[in-house]
């Protein structure tokens, strides 16, 4: 009797160690490729606490008219509750602070410090930052490259740790059809470099094709994109099955939105795994989260 593993691996490509574990932390493009610009990132963390309380924490990076900033939302069934933080660009290298406040009975602190912050070409800073939020005295979020930092040692040093992870990350770009992001898909495996380009078919035609690439192997290919604008295909990353979806619908049907879709997401639980044979799934793969990546794309006019 065929496998559920061996129908899957029918219609889904899988990435070789080859590409997956390569040194490279940029996909390879084409000097005549200009990736479109990132204007803003919104990841959302789930934490859960001792006590088995759950919050969703919601960081958002974004560049607008009055420079770069952030925000911070926290949730769960019954309340949330918000606080923004945003800086001219004079201003943006003494952006730091602490906020405390109360949801659902539980003390929330926030610690943060973009003072020395780095940037590549995108609002979320890269380097020499840090971002903390403890949860009744446990901590429960913590981004940035600083946590060897005396002060910041003296914050999360000797207090519990809850348990915390990624579920989503939304990235936002505008430009023209070519979208470059890097993205690690589980907290066991490596980061990948995800190339994203619409394209004539051939020099002077106007059949667009959409290709999608990770870690510079081309892993999907839609022709007669204009026709098969919505669809979906499933690929192997570091033995999970990750699913695409696309939904270009607009670019060629509402002019004047014309944003499109990109959705990479994980699937949890027994449906993770590559070799679905391995029976003895222990209490952590099975309760694994499933973690998805969406892309929302403006393309220009022309």
């Amino acid at each position: 009797m065929r496998t559920i593993a061996s129908c899957y691996s029918e219609h889904a490509i899988k990435l070789s160690d080859s590409y997956c574990s390569g040194p490279s932390n940029r996909a390879c493009l084409s000097p005549s490729l200009i990736p479109s610009i990132q204007k803003a990132v919104t990841c959302i963390y789930k934490a859960r606490l001792s006590d088995q309380k759950q919050f969703l924490i919601t960081l958002n990076w974004c560049n607008n008219l009055v420079g770069q900033g952030f925000s911070i939302n926290f949730s769960n069934d019954l309340s949330s509750s918000s606080f923004k933080s945003n800086a001219v660009s004079q201003q943006f290298r003494n952006n730091r602070g602490t906020r405390t406040f109360e949801l659902c009975d539980s003390r929330i602190e926030v610690f943060w410090d973009l003072s020395r912050a780095q940037y590549d070409s995108g609002p979320e800073p890269i380097n020499g930052f840090y971002v903390i939020v403890l949860a009744d005295s446990e901590l429960s979020l913590l981004l940035g490259d600083m946590e060897e930092e005396p002060h910041v040692r003296k914050l999360i040093n000797g207090i519990p740790v809850a348990k915390f992870c990624l579920v989503s990350r939304s990235e936002h770009f505008s430009g023209n059809a070519v979208y470059l992001t890097r993205v690690q898909f589980c907290d066991t495996g490596t980061a990948h470099d995800i190339l994203i380009k619409c394209s004539a078919e051939d020099e002077g035609s106007r059949n667009p094709v959409l290709s999608v690439s990770v870690d510079n192997k081309k892993v999907i290919q839609v022709k007669r994109l204009r026709w098969n604008f919505r669809g979906n295909q499933t690929i192997f990353v570091d033995g999970l099955l990750v699913d695409m979806m696309w939904d270009v619908h607009d670019w060629f049907f509402n002019p004047s939105s014309g944003s499109a879709v990109f959705m990479f997401r994980t699937r949890s639980g027994l449906d993770s795994r590559l070799w679905l044979e391995e029976k003895n799934l222990t209490n952590k793969e099975q309760e694994k989260v499933e973690f998805s990546l969406l892309i929302c794309a403006c393309k220009n006019p022309g």
